[in-house]
């Protein structure tokens, strides 16, 4: 959450035992933290948190909490969402919470942490993935990491008894805990422990499976300087930690025993199950020298003290501990922060631990910030806090790394509650908490039918008829073949098998022995619909080329629904095509025409793909640029350079954008970025249907990637080529049509990513270069040579001039309830486009340009390109002629209309 932690550069460290009570802690990636990045000065590298820029936080003038549902989750959980109003700067905004309810009266439920994977510190996982791979029912994110570190965390973390790691020696960071008898505590913590040799001598112990970290309060700059550090098999990294300049003396300690000591350097070995490694340096490496064999005994006891009680806290009382950052509540109110917020500020999502005063209910809490919700900053997730019963709570990690999953009634695994600041993507944290439940199975206590609620005409979806016992726990009901019924004509339904028909309702009904379950489906029509929408809107005319076509429909209501090509008519007007398997292709294009259309039609509702002779169009060559190149990176460690530089080789003559990167000292998922004009970018001023790009490569096999700011500030990542598996040039082709980017929109960077997983058969090393990137743009095209000029007509004559000449109509403008009504036939005859009439449903479609305008007889309401709207007039019939309101159509089509009220004339101009 942008919280700044400085990594220790001279401390020294040890492994870990999973032998002793000692077990694995586990921390959360820092909310809203983008990475760790390393400062490198005299004294080591420090560690920063960069993030978004504090947001100054708002005193809400008004603050209020409603609950919008709860649900269980199982015996002794339970879902609860919430929705918080308050006024920031005068506007009102909305956000959205959701909190698990732990009953820890209930002997079935519990608490505990997760941790990355298998259980391991120094590995990461997203909180799904840890929840899936433990049972949890329910998991949040938990405490604050160094996302440059080896994945242990910043607080102290303890499972079953056993100290998975210390708390680090810094001040105001709360933790959370709860005890073998289910008392909920929260309090600061530090740690004190001692090493006690054979002959009697003894030595610190100044923690467990810690990274390297610079302390507070103490003597000392660095966390592993002239200390003694146990790591146990729960630390799977070879070093134990990074970041230490130092030489280590390390003991490897086996049932109590030394059996192996090395001297002024690492055991070159992962720590052995059951085992631990005693990493010393300075003083504590003195100690080894002095008081320890190979053979001879060496024990060590510690503890956990509060710093507020001064009260011991022995580690095998608890159930579970996980580190957090400031106390948030005390007492039923807002608490002072005990530790500086400045660089966690701003609206985000957070995450938040608490316990209700009598200690029965733990509260697991996570404020969302979405589409949906505006977030919260830390003094309003306070206040939400102590609005619905939270005693005493602590601030987990938040922004980015906010993630909630939960077990829907009924369902079997866990699912997303809900979207992060990302979107569905989950972050990769070194630990969470879980929510568990160890309930026997019951007998049937429900059952609920699973699947769509709403359908569209021709669509096929499967329902199944699942089952939760008297603790609200998964069972299986399917076993017993259920009957299944519809009410309606609108859906057919077989064995679970349902098929939309026609548009209305129906209850579809399953019966498995004595239980039943009923669920309603709406199947949407064309009047359903608010707007249709497919994901290329643009394409190019030219026989051979295929763009992807997915087609969206929303409905009135607001849900958005993909709609399935079984539910699809297509038209295509200017050439021959083909839709299948989601894509269009152009078969062949129709003599002289420039401008085609493929119209995709739902019940009666359409929009189109406008497609135009459009030619790649040269965006940039690099030969004259003048906006700046900057290397940026995510990870510590990473180095390099970006920048315009003259071609070599085959290039010779010309000028390249070169990207060199070091990625040696780095680790995770590294990327290093070749960034346009600064946080600008360069701009793509129209639909994009494909983009090429010449890559010189560097058969480094890391994967290369655009990431473009489209119109509607989202995020998009272009993948130019999964593996760079080449060396020297090459041309790349990218089909963007179902990218569902806005335009116009800005290419932020051109980068190379190094992934975590098989990261050893990859180039850390290397230099790629990019020229001559180019751009499809159909939209641009697509307005070219519509005719331009001046067209006039007069109320009642049958005639009209266009640039001077003067043609007969069939039928004359007239003037009805004010508004003038002309045959759009002879508008489009002048100024470009066609009329499409269906006789059937009194429906013309007029496509002129880069617009698809839909129009019904005696129907205000209209689609322009697939969205409904409405107008204040609808098209008539006059003498078996279709005429259209003159002002609505001409504007809609991007024409100007002047009124001359004496002469009762029309002028249209282009």
């Amino acid at each position: 959450m942008n919280e700044v932690f400085t990594g220790n550069n001279s401390g020294e460290q040890v492994k870990g035992n999973k032998g002793l009570p000692v077990k694995r802690w586990v921390a959360a990636s820092l909310a809203g933290v983008l990475w760790i990045m390393p400062v490198i000065g005299n004294s080591g590298p420090s560690f920063f948190h960069l993030g978004s820029a504090p947001v100054a936080q708002a005193a809400a003038a008004s603050f209020s909490v409603s609950k919008l549902s709860e649900e269980v989750i199982t015996s002794g959980a339970m879902m609860m969402k919430y929705k918080i109003t308050t006024v920031r700067s005068g506007k009102s905004v909305t956000g959205l919470a959701d909190v698990i309810r732990v009953d820890l009266n209930n002997p079935y439920v519990s608490v505990d942490v997760m941790t990355g994977k298998g259980g391991n510190l120094t590995t990461r996982q997203s909180t799904g993935g840890m929840a899936a791979e433990t049972g949890a029912v329910a998991a949040v994110n938990g405490d604050y990491f160094n996302t440059g570190g080896e994945g242990s965390p910043i607080g102290g973390q303890v499972s079953g008894g056993v100290v998975v790691s210390t708390p680090s020696q810094l001040d105001g960071m709360y933790a959370f805990a709860v005890t073998k008898d289910r008392k909920p505590i929260i309090d600061e913590y530090s740690f004190e422990g001692m090493l006690t040799a054979e002959d009697g001598s003894q030595f610190p112990l100044s923690g467990i499976n810690k990274g390297a970290y610079n302390p507070e309060g103490g003597s000392s700059t660095y966390s592993h300087s002239n200390a003694a550090y146990i790591y146990t098999d729960a630390w799977t990294a070879l070093e134990r930690p990074k970041n230490s300049s130092t030489t280590p003396t390390e003991v490897l300690v086996e049932n109590d025993v030394v059996t192996q000591i090395s001297l002024d350097a690492a055991l070159p070995v992962a720590v052995p199950e059951g085992a631990y490694i005693l990493r010393t340096h300075g003083l504590a490496a003195q100690f080894v020298k002095a008081h320890l064999a190979v053979g001879q005994k060496l024990s060590s006891a510690y503890t956990l003290r509060s710093k507020t009680t001064q009260q011991e806290l022995d580690p095998s009382t608890l159930q579970t501990m996980i580190g957090g950052h400031t106390i948030l509540v005390n007492n039923g109110k807002a608490a002072a922060f005990s530790r500086s917020t400045t660089s966690i500020g701003g609206y985000r999502a957070r995450t938040a631990l608490g316990y209700s005063e009598d200690g029965r209910y733990v509260y697991v809490i996570a404020a969302e910030k979405n589409n949906n919700s505006a977030g919260l900053s830390l003094t309003e997730l306070q206040s939400f806090m102590t609005n619905i019963g939270v005693w005493k709570g602590i601030n987990l990690d938040g922004g980015g790394s906010t993630t909630m999953v939960d077990r829907p009634l009924a369902e079997t695994s866990t699912t997303l509650t809900f979207n992060t600041e990302y979107g569905t993507e989950q972050r990769s944290i070194v630990n969470g908490l879980g929510v568990y439940t160890s309930a026997p199975q019951g007998e049937v206590k429900g059952i609920k039918i699973s699947g769509n609620s709403v359908l569209l005409i021709g669509q096929k979806a499967s329902y199944s008829l699942k089952g939760y016992d008297t603790y609200y726990n998964p069972i299986d009901v399917a076993a017993g073949n259920p009957a299944w019924t519809s009410s309606s004509a609108s859906v057919t339904v077989n064995a679970g098998e349902a098929t939309a028909v026609k548009a209305g309702t129906a209850t579809l009904k399953a019966a498995s022995g004595s239980a039943s379950a009923e669920t309603k489906v709406t199947v949407l029509g064309g009047e359903d619909l608010a707007s249709l929408t497919v994901g290329t809107a643009t394409a190019p005319l030219l026989a051979g080329a295929s763009v992807a076509v997915p087609v969206t429909a929303v409905a009135k209501s607001g849900a958005a629904i993909t709609v399935p090509a079984a539910s699809l008519k297509w038209e295509f007007i200017g050439f021959k095509g083909a839709v299948g398997d989601g894509k269009l292709t152009v078969e062949s294009v129709d003599p002289g025409v420039t401008t085609g259309y493929a119209i995709a039609r739902y019940d009666g509702f359409s929009t189109a793909v406008v497609l135009s002779a459009a030619v790649a169009t040269a965006w940039e060559d690099f030969e004259n640029t003048t906006y700046p190149f900057d290397f940026t990176t995510n990870a510590a460690g990473v180095t390099g350079t970006a920048a315009v530089v003259p071609g070599s080789a085959e290039r010779a003559g010309s000028k390249v954008l070169s990207l060199s990167y070091d990625m040696t000292a780095g680790t995770g998922k590294m990327y290093a970025y070749a960034q346009f004009n600064g946080t600008a970018g360069k701009s793509i001023p129209a639909t994009a249907t494909s983009m090429s790009v010449d890559v010189m490569g560097d058969m480094s096999l890391n994967w290369l990637r655009a990431e473009v700011t489209d119109a509607g500030g989202a995020t998009a990542y272009i993948d130019l080529a999964k593996v760079i598996d080449w060396n020297g040039w090459k041309s790349l082709n990218i089909d963007l049509s179902g990218s569902g980017i806005k335009f116009p929109a800005s290419l932020k960077r051109l980068y190379v990513v190094n992934v975590e997983e098989g990261q050893d058969e990859r180039a850390k090393t290397g230099t790629v270069a990019f020229d001559n990137i180019s751009f499809v743009m159909p939209s641009l095209s697509s307005e070219a040579g519509l005719p331009k000029g001046t067209a006039s007509m007069s109320i009642g004559a049958k005639s009209m001039t266009v640039n001077g000449t003067k043609q007969a109509l069939d039928v004359a403008p007239i003037v009805k309830d004010g508004s003038t009504y002309v045959p759009i036939k002879y508008v489009l005859d002048a100024f470009g486009g066609n009329a499409v009439w269906d006789g059937n449903t009194k429906k013309i479609m007029v496509l002129r340009g880069s617009k698809a305008l839909d129009l019904t007889v005696n129907k205000k309401e209209f689609l322009l390109n697939g969205k409904r709207q409405s107008a204040e007039v609808a098209p008539l019939i006059l003498n078996g002629r279709t005429l259209v309101p003159l002002r609505l159509v001409t504007e809609q089509l991007g024409l100007t209309v002047k009124w001359e009220q004496k002469t009762k004339t029309v002028t249209i101009e282009s």
